[in-house]
């Protein structure tokens, strides 16, 4: 995590583009990732040239060309006089490293006019990423912003790997609003949870159909970094990390630029987060490639039928999104790949025909795990609808043999809009730092959803419906119509409360009666 020092300065950063006119959060976020990746390529060079001249060989990878860009500008051209000189900004000044120490204004003429188009079109090895840079330029006008926000990135150490992820993420917290498509952050500690239960292996290949941030694909990548350093020994296992493990689509622009950075500061050079629609014309064009899929997509109401995928509207007939997203992910995984995505509650107890469809597809056809009830504030302040999260295996000929329920009520956090932690940061999330005590734990479910899940095939099989985790066999659901909702299957124990007999209670009231009668009267004698 970063320490308070960093946090302050990305704060005075915030500041800064607030008091400069660049009030919207996620232009803010998108700001400083443009800035985060120019510096990104400056560094990329650097490390290059270091080899190079500690191996004594010819530079293996150029970024900045020789040479200048060739855009006339007012700062940029031949001597008039005598001829001499090139147009256009020298490649060399629009590396970080030269820019940073040039005036404000200076600096802006550069950046704005030179570094933004160059980045722009840069193609080779960051092709991946320069693609999600078309539409890049800077949102505000004022030279000294741009100073402010070159120097305090600067001052930021980010020779470390995980600060630099940490900053990142400390950054996309600024985004506070839901998307105008219904997409909001999926909270890290929720993230986590899933990616723990899922324990993603160095060959899966990962998918989240809905990226926004890259949330999911970025902590599934920090979970294989932690759990299998061979994949670091073993350069097919290395190649797979870096350019096939994780997928992530989106059809929001700015998502796709900030996802793909976000993936690139923790550790994955050439990030596959492409632009799709995901539940449009071209929906599973790679059917069957995914082992795993991590999601919470958009729950946007109904789409435009016209819009929507045909192969997705023959699985499930209709328009919800949130059906068509699962629909999609059957269709994404390969035979015998798992998911564990996100969805309302409606998906599971809907009566419509599509909903019941979805559902007996899900026990029948393929192996349903899980099904964990998430609290309802879990998402707040950006929504407050009620979900789960479902974990399924896609076999194509059922297995589903008991579905393993928890009804998860705390997640280290106060369930109101402002989320204020219930619990020392050492003790939040699924993985804290040491064991919770029984108070703790009441604050916090996600070590206990965890542990119970590791042994969902042993004695989870025989909890009462009770208890926080209990499982339920297949038949009662088939019998139960496919309702999956835990409501259906938990049993609450009512505490029995003893009342006096009526014939006490009535006397008991008498008595009072009388006392206050009696005072009455006296207090009418000492007024007399």
């Amino acid at each position: 995590m970063l320490n308070r020092e960093i946090r302050s300065q990305v704060d005075k950063l915030r500041d800064a583009m607030w008091s400069g006119g660049v009030s919207n959060p996620l232009t803010g976020v998108e700001q400083l990732t443009y800035l985060l990746f120019i510096r990104r390529l400056d560094e990329i060079q650097s490390v290059e040239e270091a080899k190079a001249l500690g191996l004594g060989l010819p530079l293996a990878r150029k970024i900045f060309p020789d040479g200048t860009d060739g855009l006339a500008t007012p700062g940029f051209r031949k001597d008039p006089d005598t001829g001499e000189g090139e147009d256009g900004c020298p490649y060399d000044l629009m590396r970080w490293s030269r820019f940073k120490n040039e005036k404000p204004e200076r600096m802006f003429e550069i950046v704005d006019s030179h570094v933004f188009p160059f980045i722009r079109t840069l193609n080779g090895a960051e092709s991946v990423m320069a693609a999600h840079m078309k539409g890049a330029r800077l949102a505000f006008t004022r030279p000294a912003l741009l100073d402010k926000l070159v120097q305090g990135l600067d001052d930021i150490p980010m020779d470390d790997r995980d600060t630099k992820g940490d900053l990142y993420e400390y950054l996309l917290s600024m985004i506070a609003s839901a998307g105008e498509n219904g997409q909001f952050r999926t909270p890290r500690h929720i993230i986590e949870l899933m990616v723990r239960m899922m324990a993603p292996k160095p060959t899966d290949t990962i998918c989240d159909p809905a990226a926004g941030t890259a949330g999911f694909l970025m902590v599934a990548a920090e979970y294989m970094r932690r759990t299998h350093p061979e994949i670091f020994r073993e350069p097919k296992l290395r190649t797979h990390y870096d350019t096939r493990a994780f997928t992530g689509f989106d059809f929001d622009e700015t998502m796709l630029r900030i996802g793909a950075m976000n993936m690139m500061l923790h550790g994955i050079e050439a990030p596959r987060i492409t632009y799709r629609d995901s539940l449009g014309q071209d929906a599973g064009e790679d059917a069957g490639a995914y082992t795993m899929i991590l999601a919470n997509p958009p729950f946007a109401g109904s789409l435009d039928a016209e819009s929507t995928s045909k192969e997705l509207q023959r699985v499930v007939k209709t328009k919800k999104t949130e059906l068509l997203f699962v629909a999609l992910f059957l269709r994404l995984l390969t035979t015998g790949g798992r998911a564990a995505v996100i969805v309302p509650d409606g998906v599971l107890f809907g009566s419509s025909k599509a909903h019941k469809a979805i559902r007996q597809m899900l026990v029948d056809e393929h192996k349903l795990d899980a099904v964990i009830s998430l609290p309802s504030g879990v998402f707040r302040p950006y929504a407050g609808v009620s979900t789960a999260i479902l974990i399924f295996t896609k076999t194509g000929r059922g297995g589903t043999d008991h579905v393993w329920y928890y009804d998860m009520t705390a997640d280290g956090k106060s369930l109101d809009d402002k989320r204020t932690d219930l619990l020392p940061e050492e003790l939040q999330g699924p993985a804290p730092a040491r064991a919770l005590t029984e108070a703790e734990g009441t604050k916090n479910n996600l070590a206990d959803v965890l542990a119970r899940w590791a042994d969902r095939d042993g004695a989870e099989r025989d909890r009462p419906r009770t208890a926080a985790s209990f499982c339920v066999p297949r038949d009662e659901i088939a019998a139960a119509g496919y309702d999956l909702s835990i409501n259906r299957y938990k049993q609450v124990e009512h505490a029995e409360i003893e009342h006096a007999a009526p014939a006490t209670i009535i006397a008991e009231l008498r008595k009072l009666e009388a006392e206050i009668a009696e005072g009455l009267t006296r207090l009418e004698d000492m007024l007399a």
